[in-house]
């Protein structure tokens, strides 16, 4: 046996960290951008860069990459409709220094659509990091910011229109994050079945 034997056993399966997420068009990122660069210029921290800027529905976490099909098509069992966001309103934790963007009022069928997708992926055998009824829209604007002070009301608010979510990867380097869509899933303006994914 060689010396590199024991290491190689002990790596386990390839990992991937995971999460579903709206993803905004181009011209509503490029402005929550440029929100995040004037929040971060006047009280410090590290501003959100336009190809990061999203609304997260379910963290994953780590997961095996032999698992991925299996995320995909719990994902695919939910069938919601489409909404649109007004996104106007800024808030910040103090917990974690983060200034985030969201709405002042959460569309029903966003609050569907975290519920029956929490649903289906305990369903599937996967962990969802928090509890649905929880579910606190937002998009992060900075992380570690030095003030605890919130971006100012966003006027007028940005409009976005969402019509589907993502599966998308997480990598880390010494730049920061780089995300990865991994599968895209449509929202129906008329789902056929509104209710829950399963009775």
């Amino acid at each position: 046996m060689s010396a590199d034997a024991p290491a190689a056993a002990s790596a386990g399966p390839e990992a991937a960290r995971v999460f579903f997420a709206l993803w905004p068009p181009p011209e509503v990122a490029r402005r929550l951008a440029g929100i995040a660069r004037e929040q971060a210029a006047r009280h410090g921290g590290k501003a959100a860069r336009a190809d990061t800027v999203h609304l997260t529905l379910a963290f994953i976490g780590d997961v095996a990459v032999s698992r991925l099909p299996e995320l995909v098509a719990a994902a695919e069992r939910v069938k919601g409709s489409s909404f649109a966001l007004a996104l106007g309103t800024c808030g910040y934790w103090t917990h974690n220094r983060l200034a985030w963007a969201g709405c002042d009022e959460v569309p029903a069928a966003l609050a569907q659509l975290v519920r029956q997708l929490a649903q289906s992926l305990r369903h599937a055998g996967f962990r969802v990091d928090r509890a649905s009824d929880d579910f606190v829209p937002h998009l992060t604007l900075v992380r570690r910011q030095t003030d605890a002070a919130p971006a100012p009301p966003i006027e007028p608010a940005i409009a976005w229109p969402c019509d589907g979510f993502v599966l998308v990867r997480s990598r880390l380097s010494v730049a920061g994050s780089r995300y990865e869509k991994l599968h895209s899933f449509p929202l129906d303006p008329e789902p056929d079945n509104p209710q829950e994914a399963y009775p």
